[in-house]
């Protein structure tokens, strides 16, 4: 049963169930049976579905007070480090659904989708400008498969010049999926530690470096919030080593309209247009890593790719260097509608605008916070910042979990817990631009009373949250023994001395 609030079960759909009931009534059938079916092996043929049997009012009403139930960022901020979630103008959705679009099939005639393929090249011309490159690819469907695009390309580029590069470097600043991509893609990777302002270890990564090193991932600003210091020097240093630099763009919400990561000397990296340029985010989709290069890469880009000439426009496979498709058709092109929009509304001066307030936004709950909480890292941060509550979980056995708990029941999404992996007790904050300052008070207000709650009343923390739809669930049985169907029946007990008690 799920708790619709203090008073109210919400019931599941089995259990409003009965015998009989329908939520349709169709006419009688009119047409001969099919005598093929009499013929079907009795193991294909499936006649009790075990359906729930309910009303169409008691399906509508059922899922309406479940949406009711629902976060998002419609109804509340999301602080979600790393992930940006803003807010996402109804306008680009507006024009996402216009027919021309959303009703065109990818394998119409080029002659049939001009304004689409226009789109599709002027949004990567954009892109492309805005990251201080050459060419753009808007095929990657996800930040990580633009990650492994580049790396692909990369690959292709030193196979071609006929060097065997197998080596991968990848800070431990850098966002998670940068080693598992590269593992992905075939390479050995190598961490490379942080220095004490929270930065790439310049003199760790030269003694890294050698000619097997293809690439070197860095997120900047780093996953600690924080914009790399030496971000020139270390560049220099991988490409006199004749290694490609790839960054992460994960975090482009900072620099927007004020650096280009081509101008720092960056080869290759890829947008999250979910993240920089407000198309939808979370419930694992859709995404969009659009990747963006350097020259001397783009004859590596995936095909196929839109040609224009006397201002027609058409799919072209005409790149021997390709590493080929990366996705079916040509990305998620939903989404790709939703940025361009995005960016035409604000210009060069409204996306500058956007990295301004999302910096400031920051900066501004960092100090206010920073005195309840202990900040690893004191230096100026860009987009996001990075708190530890590990003076809690020592004085008081509160970790950093309980604290998230304890934000849903004053009204917030949880920030990112426990990543970057380099801060213990991590809590990873991102207010982005989208949020007033009237928002980000209340949010600081919630963070400065569990704060005194920790110190005054630890246990209330340690048993949050108390008045959402569910309490905590059992974490461990949820990732080893996920139950993924309804039964009906009561999940057996798990003995507390059992291995599947141990944290995964």
């Amino acid at each position: 049963m799920t708790r619709g609030d203090d008073s109210v079960l919400e019931r599941l759909i089995f259990e409003l169930s009965s015998p009989g009931r329908q939520g349709l009534l169709l006419p009688e059938l009119d047409v001969p049976e099919d005598p093929s079916l009499a013929e079907m092996p009795p193991g294909l043929l499936r006649e009790d579905l075990d359906f729930p049997e309910v009303s169409q009012i008691d399906v509508v009403r059922h899922f309406t007070r479940l949406s009711a139930l629902n976060y998002h960022i419609d109804k509340g901020m999301y602080p979600l480090g790393s992930c940006t979630m803003k807010y996402n103008p109804k306008v680009n959705d507006q024009m996402a659904g216009l027919p021309g679009f959303s009703g065109l099939h990818p394998l119409l005639p080029d002659s049939c989708a001009q304004g689409a393929l226009e789109l599709i090249h002027r949004l990567g011309q954009f892109l492309a400008s805005v990251a201080g490159m050459e060419a753009c690819t808007l095929q990657p469907v996800a930040g990580a498969q633009g990650e492994l695009t580049a790396l692909m390309m990369a690959k292709a580029y030193y196979a071609r010049k006929g060097e065997s590069r197998t080596r991968v470097l990848v800070p431990d600043s850098a966002h998670g999926t940068n080693p598992a991509s590269a593992a992905m893609c075939g390479f050995s990777v190598s961490e490379v530690p942080s220095n004490q302002r929270g930065s790439t270890d310049l003199e760790a990564l030269k003694k890294a470096l050698d000619d097997r090193v293809a690439l070197v991932m860095l997120t900047n600003p780093n996953t600690l919030g924080l914009f790399e210091e030496e971000i020139l020097e270390v560049i220099r240093a991988c490409h006199d080593v004749g290694a490609k630099v790839y960054c992460d763009g994960a975090n482009s919400n900072a620099l927007l309209g004020h650096a280009r990561p081509g101008d720092m000397g960056f080869d290759v990296m890829h947008f999250n247009l979910h993240k920089t340029f407000s198309t939808p985010h979370g419930g694992g989709g859709p995404g969009a890593g659009a990747v963006c290069c350097s020259r001397d890469l783009e004859p590596f880009l995936p095909v196929p790719r839109v040609r224009v000439q006397d201002e027609v426009y058409s799919w072209s496979r005409d790149f021997p260097d390709s590493i080929g498709p990366v996705h079916s058709f040509h990305g998620n092109f939903g989404n790709q509608v939703r940025a361009f929009t995005y960016i035409l509304s604000l210009g060069l001066e409204g996306l500058r605008q956007i990295a301004t307030a999302a910096v400031l936004n920051a900066n501004y709950l960092r100090v206010k916070l920073q005195d309840s909480y202990e900040l690893p890292y004191v230096r100026t941060c860009m987009h996001e910042f990075v708190l530890s509550g590990r003076q809690f979980a020592r004085k008081k056995g509160v970790k950093t979990l309980d604290i998230g708990k304890r934000l849903l029941d004053l009204g917030f999404y949880a920030p990112t817990i426990y990543f970057p992996l380099i801060v213990e007790e991590a809590l990873m904050i991102e207010p982005t631009e989208s949020e007033s300052q009237v928002s980000m008070d209340r949010f600081i207000e919630a963070m400065l009373q569990i704060a005194r709650e920790a110190d005054e009343d630890p246990e209330l923390l340690r048993k949050a949250p108390h008045s959402t739809p569910v309490g905590r669930f059992d974490e461990t049985r949820a990732a080893r023994k996920p139950i993924l169907r309804w039964t009906g029946e009561e999940p057996p007990p798990i003995d507390p001395a059992s291995p599947d008690r141990k944290s995964p």
